[in-house]
């Protein structure tokens, strides 16, 4: 096989998985501009799923969002996601909108309320049962806002003891994706700020727990190429959530802030061997002011376009200029991938799929929005916590 068609194998196994939230009403934490046509149950969240998929054809799953996506029938909701083309993917928690939980969750003093949380966790994991989902995405909005308000110590204890049951719950091929965020909501303390924190208490649990690396949870210039090569070194990088930030947590199109960074990622990824099935590449994203599924598609792509470059990347003679310690060099051979035009091997690779070499004009020629904004009248629509 020529090193093309090896690139070109390679792009057509790709997988980047949804998130039903993304297709409801979501935004910032000031307004959520409301859209006509968006889903109103999930039920349309995989419709619109399935539409992505048929463009793209590298979008086979969805994430759900529990209670957003809470169903009567999960098995129903799964044959539903198989007609439309896709599959339900990792089951996300949610510990952080109940007044419950202000003081926390998982790290709340009350040991009510711990239980609380651990008990909707041990119901993530039921669903994950009923749906086939091979992941558990864990996200803790715990924190402290003043110093001495909790025991710093105790509180990792806590968190220790509630990560720990939830564990033991887990079944054959399932696994916990534990995430982390370096400030928000909490100020003072968040009780799981960075990937160290995450990846000490994902390593005493065992190998079902991986670390998510959200490319928007990080301090202006931290290397998340770094750490990314690192816990793929370690065996315990489970996942990303893919989306772009400017200033904080600004879940905006991946991509759209810093496409070499994106790049970067990306072949740390295909050097370290992670461009497997083992490594889920998410989104997570809010779409306040586009068109959620364009949004979406075009999201996939330029995750796509990224994956293309960095499989571009000549690995002989970077290694033979890194050995060499030509820096110059070095560095010149990662820019020069970088800067390849891959639009037009995506083009190749997708008719070669079968599928329409332009999937944003594609889906636009599908008059699915207009059909949407037709049909989709009435009821409540979906949105940001809801």
């Amino acid at each position: 096989m020529t090193e093309l068609a090896a690139v070109k194998a390679a792009l057509k196994t790709q997988a980047v998985e949804t998130p039903s939230w993304a297709y409801g009403n979501s935004g910032t934490r000031f307004k959520v501009f409301a859209q006509a046509g968006v889903p109103r149950n999930p039920w349309e969240k995989l419709d619109d799923a399935g539409k992505v998929h048929e463009f793209t054809g590298v979008a086979p799953t969805v994430a759900l969002h529990i209670p957003w996506d809470r169903v009567d029938d999960y098995a129903a909701l799964a044959k539903h996601a198989e007609q439309r083309g896709v599959r339900l993917g990792a089951i996300n928690s949610n510990t952080f909108q109940d007044d419950d939980y202000k003081l926390g969750s998982v790290c709340h003093p009350d040991a009510v309320v711990r239980r609380k949380a651990v008990d909707h966790l041990l119901e993530c994991v039921d669903i994950m049962d009923a749906t086939g989902s091979r992941d558990l995405k864990l996200w803790f909005a715990d924190g402290t806002n003043y110093p001495g308000q909790d025991d710093v110590r105790e509180r990792q204890d806590r968190l220790a003891e509630g990560l720990a049951e939830v564990y033991e719950r887990l079944g054959d091929g399932q696994r916990m994706l534990l995430e982390y965020k370096f400030f928000e909501p909490a100020f003072y303390t968040t009780d799981v700020p960075d990937w160290g924190t995450a990846y000490a208490h994902c390593l005493k649990l065992g190998p079902k727990a991986r670390v998510v690396v959200d490319t928007g949870h990080h301090a202006p210039g931290t290397n998340i190429e770094f750490i990314v090569a690192t816990l793929l070194r370690e065996g315990k990088l489970g996942a990303f959530d893919f989306n772009s930030r400017f200033y904080a947590d600004d879940d905006l199109m991946v991509g759209a802030a810093d496409p070499f960074q994106l790049f970067r990622i990306m072949y740390e990824v295909v050097r370290g061997g992670g461009f497997t099935p083992d490594v889920a590449f998410m989104l997570d994203q809010c779409h306040n002011i586009e068109a959620k599924i364009p949004a979406i598609i075009r999201s996939v792509m330029n995750v796509q376009e990224a994956t293309a470059k960095a499989l571009l990347v000549d690995r002989e003679a970077l290694c033979s200029a890194q050995r060499a310690g030509d820096v110059l060099e070095a560095n010149a051979v990662l820019m020069d991938a970088y800067n390849t035009d891959v639009r037009p091997l995506l083009r190749e690779v997708r008719e070669e799929m079968g599928l329409d070499p332009e999937p944003l004009a594609a889906y636009r020629r599908s008059g699915w929005g207009s059909k949407i904004v037709e049909e989709r009248v009435g009821g409540e629509q979906a949105g940001w916590g809801a």
